[in-house]
């Protein structure tokens, strides 16, 4: 069976193998700065009946001219109306970095004005959402430091300036984006949440990561795997056979996320 896709998805998520009748959808949120592309060898690690698709911001990849969204509210809109048209399935949503948060923005809007809720909101390696409104958090980053995060995302770009002019047009809306963030209200996410970080992360603390236990109705779990802020890059197969284990029994996902307490520890 060939499954037409509307060109709002087909921009919007890329999926390497799409399924006719996928068991579950998993939809991952890069990073700031980032693309699509991070999540390529994510599909091979799953089992074959969970479809992957990964959200693709403008200003990058095969959407490199177009100019880059630098605020929250018109990049969930666009987002949710690519994934309703996936929605027949269910779905859970992963983000890391600034993808934790617009993930988060995305269940609640599809909650919100679809009543549709993912089976579980994967979060990773950023702070939870009632946290950005700290003025504290909000320190400008300047050209030579966006820059600098470039470059150690992937070093090629100091060999190719053209490429790390484009690069930076994306990680400057991004840094925008997440500095304009500030959430009026910080709404409870039906499904469980689960929190990732890296053990030495600079950048995200793990108090910060627990405190997505506040926005959770449905139970919070907590994992840590060894590496830095970029621990996706390094763990990327403990991670997603940590999440393809979530996604096993999605009837009972609930269960299996939520422990015998509201907030349960993992192996943090």
């Amino acid at each position: 069976m060939t499954e037409t896709i509307p060109a709002d998805s087909r921009t919007w998520l890329r999926r390497q193998r799409p399924l006719a009748e996928p068991r579950v959808r998993l939809v991952c949120f890069p990073q700031a700065g980032g693309a699509a592309a991070s999540y390529r060898g994510w599909q091979d690690r799953l089992p074959a009946d969970v479809e992957l698709s990964a959200v693709c911001y403008p200003g990058r990849q095969n959407r490199v001219n177009e100019r880059p969204i630098d605020r929250m509210e018109p990049l969930v809109d666009h987002i949710c109306r690519a994934l309703v048209t996936l929605a027949d399935r269910p779905f859970a949503l992963f983000g890391h970095c600034m993808g934790a948060v617009v993930a988060y923005e995305v269940a609640v809007r599809l909650a919100g004005r679809h009543q549709i809720s993912p089976v579980a909101l994967l979060v990773s390696a950023y702070a939870a959402p009632h946290l950005c409104a700290d003025d504290a958090r909000r320190v400008p980053i300047g050209d030579r430091q966006l820059a600098e995060q470039a470059a150690a995302a992937d070093p090629m770009l100091l060999r190719f300036p053209e490429l790390m002019d484009l690069a930076m047009i994306a990680l400057r809306a991004d840094h925008d984006l997440l500095h304009a963030y500030r959430p009026a209200s910080t709404p409870l996410v039906t499904a469980p949440i689960v929190g990732y970080l890296g053990t030495d992360d600079p950048l995200v603390s793990h108090e910060e990561m627990r405190a997505w236990s506040r926005v959770a109705a449905a139970g919070f779990e907590m994992r840590s795997f060894p590496g830095s802020h970029s621990y996706p890059a390094d763990a990327e197969a403990a991670l997603v056979a940590d999440i393809a284990e979530r996604l096993a029994g999605v009837g009972d996902i609930d269960e299996a996320l939520r422990g015998d307490s509201p907030v349960s520890s993992g192996h943090a």
